[in-house]
């Protein structure tokens, strides 16, 4: 059921618990974790944080440590399947569940003992009607029951007996409509997946309605919603309608009269409202390489040509800055560059048909010496977390990249940020060879692109959120390339090997790129139907549906299946 009161129905609750935290391994979750922590650690709340990168994980986790718990909180997984159906917990087990994932599954939403939802009511969810999912069973028992009347009965009790069996069948029909449009509602309902409002964003409300609220909690609210957009979870309209309530609570927190001597101290933190460049990472890097690896100049440049390239030598003219300064890191500019230079880029960007250069977003200062803008740290989380190295276990990697949204591992957070640049360098030379090999092909109802074993980076590729941001970036760039109007409007279906000696790759879904696109994917459950249908060897492991490993040998089967099913 849904929670009305989060402080009374939740908060209060788990106050005096000892409870059990499963945070599941993306960049919003780790910040809804970090101001849940610190909420935990203002009044003395016992817990115990799990990471988990899946439903195995998920399920092992909880046959561990349900017999020490009665409360677990579950923070983006959980809401869009059948939870007691997956975990079968004991009666008194009660799960709190703060989940992006939509729709949220129906038994969920209308249990009302152990199941509570830290959703956002005024969000868009659509639920059905519980009359329309749900029946009572008391009429169905009859339906077998009365034997055909023999002839040495009175008339009576015959006609009796034919209402009585004349009324069963009106039932029997009944039921079967109800049972028919009950499968079309929840057709409708779970067809598409998408995400709600982030679930840092509503953990920071809870701090707020508590008068907890703290700067750095505000930050990470700000990161949480970052990823959403950084990672194309949300519309622009929604990511535009939430920074507006964010903005309003950090000119609350970072108010300060400049006219008196009350500047900054230098070990302050101090939150702002920017109107900054959609380069990625480029205060920490040179504009050159910015510009080259950030997915949206890059698309609309055609950087991977020869013509591509000339184009952006003619954009950096255009603007009037040397090769010398533009190559070299940002820092190191001149200050007289600097100055203009957010304005400089976005008139030339206009004139090469880059309308939307400047985005709205926010920045942190760490005293005088260190600035970062939200997306720098949503992209350095990321590439900690997804760490392709083997130095350590998957949790090793979740408590690095929870580390770095803290302010006192600024040495961590910046590592981060040398392997996210390793990361996005990786990511357009991938693109650039998928698309001058000719590797993205239409298979008809979707557009497909596998990468091989051996292809050149292919290990930073392995893991759920670096290769959706991989194919999303692929897309955006083949949409550019392509002269054909249809392919344009097509989704994508990437796969990249993940375990050379199981033989299995990861594959996901990506929705058609417009402009008008509500991000809502309907891949998961093609992909669950594609799978059914074939008996490929499938593992749906991950909590976007969307992604899934599948056995190297099926693969062929099962995209002729998803061809026939999409067509």
């Amino acid at each position: 059921m849904f929670v009305s009161d989060f402080r009374k129905e939740f908060y209060e609750v788990v106050q005096s618990q000892r409870v059990l935290l499963f945070v599941a391994s993306d960049v919003d979750a780790l910040c809804a974790c970090k101001i849940l922590q610190a909420l935990f650690q203002c009044d003395h709340v016992q817990y115990t944080l799990v990471p988990v990168a899946g439903w195995q994980e998920l399920e092992t986790a909880f046959l561990e440590h349900k017999a020490q718990f009665h409360y677990f909180i579950l923070i983006n997984c959980g809401a869009n399947v059948d939870l007691l159906d997956i975990l079968q917990p004991d009666e008194d087990t009660i799960f709190f569940v703060c989940d992006t994932h939509r729709p949220v599954n129906v038994v969920n939403v209308y249990n009302d003992t152990q199941i509570k939802l830290l959703i956002k009511q005024d969000d868009d969810l659509e639920v059905p009607a519980y009359d329309d999912i749900f029946r009572d069973e008391e009429h169905s028992g009859n339906d077998s029951d009365g034997s055909e009347p023999s002839g040495s009965e009175p008339s009576e009790k015959r006609t009796r007996l034919e209402e009585e069996i004349l009324e069963q069948t009106r039932r029997r029909r009944q039921r079967r409509e109800w049972e028919a449009r009950r499968r079309d509602i929840l057709f409708d309902y779970e067809q598409y997946e998408y995400h709600g409002t982030s679930s840092a964003m509503v953990m920071f409300d809870l701090a707020w309605m508590m008068s907890k609220d703290l700067n750095d909690m505000l930050w990470w609210a700000i990161v949480g919603l970052t990823d959403q957009w950084v990672q194309d979870k949300i519309t622009q309209m929604k990511y535009v309608t939430d920074v507006g309530v964010l903005q309003r609570h950090v000119s609350r927190h970072n108010h300060r009269n400049e006219d008196e001597e009350n500047t900054l101290s230098v070990d302050c933190t101090r939150v702002s409202f920017e109107y900054d460049l959609r380069l990625a990472l480029y205060q920490h890097w040179s504009l050159h390489d910015s510009l080259c690896n950030t997915s949206y100049t890059a698309a609309r440049f055609k950087l991977w040509s020869v013509h591509g390239q000339k184009r952006l030598q003619e954009f950096l003219a255009d603007m009037g800055l040397p090769l010398k300064q533009v190559k070299q890191k940002f820092q190191s500019m001149d200050i007289s560059l600097k100055e203009n230079l957010r304005e400089m880029i976005e008139e030339s960007a206009t004139k090469f048909g880059m309308k939307d250069m400047r985005i709205q977003t926010f920045s942190i200062h760490f005293g005088f010496k260190h600035k970062f803008l939200a997306s720098d740290v949503v992209f350095a989380t990321m590439s900690l977390m997804e760490n392709p190295e083997k130095d350590g276990s998957g949790t090793d990697h979740f408590i690095q990249a929870l580390d770095s949204l803290s302010r006192s591992n600024l040495d961590k957070l910046y590592l981060g940020l040398e392997l996210a640049k390793k990361q996005l360098r990786a990511t357009q030379q991938t693109i650039a060879s998928c698309l001058c090999t000719n590797l993205v092909i239409s298979q008809g109802p979707f557009l497909y692109c596998s990468l091989t074993e051996g292809t050149p980076d292919v290990a930073l590729f392995s893991k759920p959120a670096s290769l959706s941001l991989l194919s999303r970036h692929l897309l955006k760039s083949f949409v550019y390339l392509t002269k054909n109007r249809r392919c344009k409007l097509l989704p994508l279906v990437m796969a990249a090997p993940l375990n050379a000696e199981q033989g299995t790759v990861t594959v996901v879904g990506i929705p058609p790129e417009t402009d008008s696109s509500d991000r809502k994917n309907f891949f998961g459950r093609a992909f669950e139907k594609a799978a059914e249908s074939t008996s490929s060897r499938t593992l749906h492991n991950h909590f976007d549906l969307s992604v899934m490993e599948l056995k190297a040998e099926d693969r062929s089967k099962f995209l002729d299946a998803l061809v026939s099913l999409l067509s």
